[in-house]
């Protein structure tokens, strides 16, 4: 088992910039990939970014590419989520997630491979 847990969330005004943080804890002996997801109100839950495990291979969503960066530090067992200039659309609660991979470099940006996910992190983007 993975315990995730997520922090940094907060409200801000549009063009500010936060910087989640996904701590992970339990059986983190393995290689895993992380994901980024988040879900707004009334809405389904969306891919944000992914990571690989070695960090490498990086991959975003097209709403969030060149703003957004993911980060991992392996040797704290915690990913970041860099996020910049935001909008009031990227107002949502953000979730980290695990997901065991095969290779250092693989990735997931859908959410079926990801087994682990924390509990979420409200972000608020005022106008």
């Amino acid at each position: 088992q993975v315990q995730l847990v997520e922090s940094g969330g907060g409200l801000v005004q549009a063009g500010d910039s936060l910087k989640l943080s996904c701590a992970a804890s339990g059986r983190t002996g393995s290689k895993y990939a992380m994901g980024w997801f988040r879900q707004a109100p009334g809405k389904d839950r969306e891919f944000v970014a992914a990571i690989s495990w070695s960090g490498g291979s990086t991959r975003y969503a097209d709403s969030v590419k060149g703003r957004f960066t993911a980060s991992r530090d392996n040797a704290k067992n915690t990913v970041y989520l860099q996020m910049n200039s935001l909008k009031p659309e990227d107002t949502a609660v953000y979730y980290c997630a695990a997901a065991r991979a095969p290779l250092g470099g693989t990735l997931y940006y859908t959410e079926r491979p990801y087994s682990y996910w924390g509990q979420g992190t409200q972000v608020t983007v005022s106008s």
